[in-house]
């Protein structure tokens, strides 16, 4: 999905009654006027791929972190969209209180995790874990570059890939993985058995990815530099807005702020599909790579800030 697709300000509701739901986009206008267009129509909808694939949403799949899956084809969505027949939408925040009193009012509400879903997050943290050594430092070259690798070989444009791309990525990256783990990981993945899969799915299985609270500063850095909301960043904008005076480095005195500037800039460079410029999908990618390495939130959090005065 393109930068501006991905910063997309969408708030959803859920209606018990019925178990529908909507999707709106809170759109300005001018200086004084925000509307709320449709973005999904209310409706039922039901998960179009995972171990829940066929099943209808109800109130346990609503949860920060989770993915709602909805067929392209069957909604009135802009073509950038469109070309992917799924369209996945991420639950980034949540009423929570909301949710308690639905929960505690509401009968039957299943979320009892299954067996399946045990299995399938067993595999998950195999593979990660065989990886978690080879991604501890150089977490930020790799997943900027598996994501620039799978960019390149997507001639569609829907994102999605087969198994040989797969394979030979995971080669060229030196991330290789036991046979059997790749085959029980794939089987998971490939739940249409049309060997084909999402790449940006299938480099969150086989890594992880930042949490939510994290991800979140990442879109706001984001979105303060793509003022105009046009999905993409000049890289003079970039270079322009940086700011590496309270990097850890330059502080100990171990760098200077121009070379952890220039290390950063040929680092996102080295990523983007085009060097002038710098796509969301390509800036979130650098600070997932970075964020591998660091284990507290709020130091994650500081460099963000940091850097760009968020």
């Amino acid at each position: 999905m393109n930068g501006r697709d991905a910063c997309r300000e969408l708030i959803g509701f859920f209606f018990m009654y019925d178990r529908s739901l909507t999707v709106y986009e809170y759109r300005q206008f001018g200086k004084n006027r925000t509307n709320a267009l449709p973005f999904i129509q209310k409706g039922v909808y039901s998960h179009q791929h995972g171990q829940r694939k066929g099943q209808q949403y109800d109130l346990s799949d609503f949860y920060v972190g989770a993915n709602l899956t909805f067929l392209s084809c069957n909604l009135s969505l802009p073509e950038s969209i469109k070309q992917n027949p799924i369209l996945t939408l991420r639950v980034t925040n949540i009423d929570e209180a909301a949710i308690d009193i639905l929960k505690t009012t509401s009968v039957g509400i299943k979320q009892d995790i299954t067996q399946q879903e045990i299995d399938e997050s067993r595999v998950f943290r195999v593979v990660q874990g065989i990886l978690k050594e080879k991604l501890s430092k150089r977490g930020v070259r790799v997943v900027t570059g598996l994501g620039k690798y799978f960019r390149e070989r997507d001639q569609k444009s829907d994102g999605a890939l087969s198994k040989a791309v797969f394979k030979q990525a995971l080669t060229v990256f030196h991330l290789e993985v036991p046979e059997k783990d790749f085959e029980a990981l794939w089987l998971i993945l490939d739940d249409n058995c049309n060997d084909k899969v999402d790449y940006g799915e299938f480099t969150r299985a086989i890594i992880g990815e930042m949490n939510e609270y994290r991800k979140a500063f990442v879109r706001k850095a984001y979105m303060k530099l793509d003022f105009n909301k046009t999905g993409r960043v000049p890289m003079v904008d970039i270079r322009k807005c940086y700011c590496a005076k309270k990097h850890s480095r330059v502080l100990s005195g171990d760098a200077t702020e121009e070379e952890i500037k220039s290390s950063f800039l040929e680092t996102l460079e080295d990523a983007c599909s085009n060097s002038s410029e710098v796509s969301y999908c390509e800036f979130e990618d650098y600070y997932e790579g970075l964020s591998i390495g660091i284990m507290d939130d709020e130091d994650f959090v500081n460099i963000l800030r940091n850097a760009w005065g968020i």
